[in-house]
């Protein structure tokens, strides 16, 4: 029989329906539940893309006895981290402060006042290689509810003030500077593993924001390790088998740290990042690997993740046909039959396809040369090498098409379509490319359609045909990001309005008046036990960091002052953090690089769509010139409400294109004509930037 999660649509959810475990969605008849009958909730999160989750599912919430001391003793919550990651991160902080690790699933026990006394990830279902069983587990806390409340009652007031002040930022502030980014480079540095690229051991995180964060120290000082850091990270990431060689994108993280074994689910906001920063790559560096690399995930998600209204749907799994990774391997035998022989003789040479495996005795594709280097080894042209493999990579993906799929979440979710959207409407400006446009466009319409409330206010998920929850502070911040890339990319101001609509929103109802920043939910949302502040980046940019980001930019078209203090009281709450922590807050280290140096607004005067100011437009855009803003003004025309205090007085001179180049709303002289506006793009940003040492 089904259980309470029968009218919901979160694909995670329904994989619990048919549990015996007597599950309650997070709500109030779950609550009130509790309350009523003076029971403990446990409160299970994961999120669909989980293999442990599903492991723990199988093995415990599918088991009949296990089943029968959740349904006696408990009232049980099955949450989905991606609809509501506000408990996440508030139970998270619990679960670290009980164990000092994280992770999901996440199990948690809670008084009928919401407040963790004990908590976990995942538990065997009988006690092995040292772990306790959850059958154990339930048995002490049954035990300890009905016996030893008082110390129950005590330690969880106790865990949930702990819990309260995490959620706050309690490092006092320092003064920003100029040598932020630099000190934090260098202590990128010491974590760097200079053998496989990226930082620390295994798991290994691709870490996007502190790569994109190394490139900007190296632009900014010419120190050219950090660039060779970042040259390295991206190489072996490309090269390893946490790409998908055959379909493009990238897995979550790899499961050893010479990125050779992935953890084989896929998720959206993992690829959009790492489309961003191969972009950040390409454009300071000049490789053309990493051009590939942005073309081809892009093509995964436009063909493999993408709702027919525009969407992008959250995350594939790590399991096919219930084994993990599955989808992904090949044997031999099975790549000399798609190619034939010699083709496919060399394709697993190149792949290290091999009869024992690499990975529980079949293969992840893998390449562990470049393509110069095989074409020298086998004494071939590396343009041919490079087109045959091309072709054989299409053929086995056709082949590969035909088994059966990972399950897909098919989640929309403002947040990380956010991320995608900027990173698309970017990839269309460098790479001229309209299908990129057009496909960040749709989906940028369905939010501001579908995912939205009758005032105007964000929602947080799309599923089935049906948007709920009210948004939280990264789904706003992410959307306004991209919908500013977006006006940037297309000058359609369109989009620059509708940022400034939401970024209206989020001052009225997410800042924090006493402290600075700006809570994650709003001040209408469902308070639980505390309302935190996101200042630490996750496997996403923290809200706030973002948040700084993207009302700098807005702030600067806009010449609104609001949105430039907003992001000054940000980064001076989170400076301590900064400067204490800089591998934890990455995307604040980003906007805090934009708020100290130079930060230039750029209007470019001339007739809209004319071949020149096109021309003009992606010479600029195939730059690595983070610190700017571009405005595209047509001066026959009047000026959008919010582009008036830039626009202002702006004309062409003998109707030729001008440039005007300022800064803080001072401008330098203007610049007429194309040659001298790519002369002053050349001294703005080098186009060989990437031939610096």
């Amino acid at each position: 029989m089904p259980n309470h999660l029968a009218a919901e649509t979160s694909p995670y959810l329904r994989q619990h329906l048919n549990n015996p475990v007597n599950w309650y969605p997070w709500g109030a008849p779950a609550l009130e539940q509790s309350r009523r009958t003076d029971r403990p909730i446990f409160l299970s999160i994961g999120y669909s893309a989980c293999h442990w989750c599903h492991v723990m599912e199988e093995e415990s919430f599918e088991n009949l006895e296990i089943s029968q001391q959740l349904n006696a003793h408990f009232v049980c919550i099955k949450v989905d981290r991606e609809e509501r990651p506000d408990l996440d991160q508030i139970y998270m902080n619990a679960v670290q402060l009980l164990t000092g690790r994280g992770g999901w699933p996440m199990s948690v026990f809670l008084t009928p006042a919401l407040e963790p006394f004990f908590g976990g990830t995942y538990w065997p279902p009988r006690s092995q290689r040292g772990m306790p069983g959850f059958n154990c587990i339930l048995e002490a806390i049954i035990d300890a509810w009905k016996n030893k409340r008082p110390q129950i009652t005590e330690q969880a007031q106790h865990i949930t003030a702990h819990v309260r002040q995490a959620c706050q930022v309690s490092e006092p502030g320092v003064e920003l500077n100029s040598n932020l980014v630099a000190t934090a480079a260098r202590s990128l540095e010491k974590a760097f593993d200079f053998t496989n690229g990226g930082f620390g051991k295994a798991p290994k995180f691709p870490r996007t924001m502190d790569l994109q964060l190394l490139l900007r120290a190296w632009h900014r000082s010419g120190h050219t390790a950090w660039k060779d850091m970042v040259r390295l990270s991206l190489d072996r990431m490309a090269s390893g088998g946490i790409y998908d060689h055959l379909g493009g994108g990238f897995a979550r993280y790899s499961v050893d740290d010479q990125w050779r074994v992935p953890h084989f689910e896929k998720m959206l906001y993992d690829n959009a990042l790492l489309v961003n920063t191969y972009l950040d790559g390409y454009l300071a560096t000049g490789d053309a690997n990493d051009a590939r690399i942005v073309h081809e995930t892009l093509t995964y998600v436009m063909d493999y993740m993408t709702d027919e209204q525009g969407g992008f749907y959250s995350s594939e799994d790590a399991d096919s046909e219930g084994v993990e990774g599955k989808f992904y391997l090949w044997r031999p035998d099975e790549v000399h039959r798609i190619l034939g022989s010699y083709r496919g003789e060399r394709f697993c040479r190149i792949y290290d396809v091999t009869e024992t495996g690499n990975f529980e005795g079949q293969n992840i594709l893998q390449r562990h040369k470049t393509i110069a280097q095989w074409a020298d080894t086998l004494g071939m042209d590396p343009v041919q090498l490079e087109v045959e493999l091309t072709q054989d990579r299409k053929s086995l993906l056709a082949v590969r098409d035909q088994r059966t799929r990972p399950s897909r979440d098919n989640k929309i979710l403002t947040s990380w379509n956010g991320l995608m959207i900027d990173a698309m409407a970017r990839a269309a400006a460098v790479f001229a490319n309209e299908r990129y446009h057009g496909c960040a466009k749709r989906a940028a319409e369905f939010l501001l359609h579908s995912v939205r409330r009758a005032d105007g206010r964000l929602l947080h998920s799309w599923c089935q045909g049906e948007a709920k929850l009210d948004a939280y502070l990264d789904d706003y911040s992410y959307l306004i990001q991209a919908l500013t890339t977006l006006y940037e990319t297309t000058q359609d101001t369109r989009w620059l309005d509708e940022a400034l609509r939401l970024a209206d929103v989020v001052h009225l109802h997410f800042v924090d008046t006493e402290g600075g920043g700006f809570f994650y939910t709003s001040d209408d949302h469902e308070t639980v036990i505390t309302r935190n502040i996101e200042i630490h980046d996750a496997s996403v940019p923290s809200s706030n960091g973002m948040l700084a980001t993207a009302l700098l930019r807005l702030g600067a078209i806009s010449g609104e002052q609001r949105h430039l203090r907003a992001t000054q009281q940000i980064l001076s709450l989170a400076s301590g953090v900064m400067t204490q922590t800089p591998q934890a807050c990455g995307q604040l280290l980003l906007s805090a690089d934009l708020a100290s140096h130079p930060f230039y607004e750029i209007v470019l005067a001339g007739q809209h769509g004319s071949p020149g100011m096109t021309t003009l437009r992606t010479n600029l855009w195939r730059r690595f010139f983070p610190n700017r803003i571009l405005i595209c003004y047509d001066p026959s025309t009047a000026p959008a409400a919010a582009l008036e205090t830039l626009c202002q007085g702006k004309t062409t001179l003998a109707d030729q294109i001008t440039a005007y180049i300022c800064e803080n709303n001072v401008c330098q002289a203007p610049c007429h004509g194309e040659p001298a506006i790519a002369a002053a793009w050349d001294e703005l940003a080098p186009s060989g930037t990437h031939d610096r040492s």
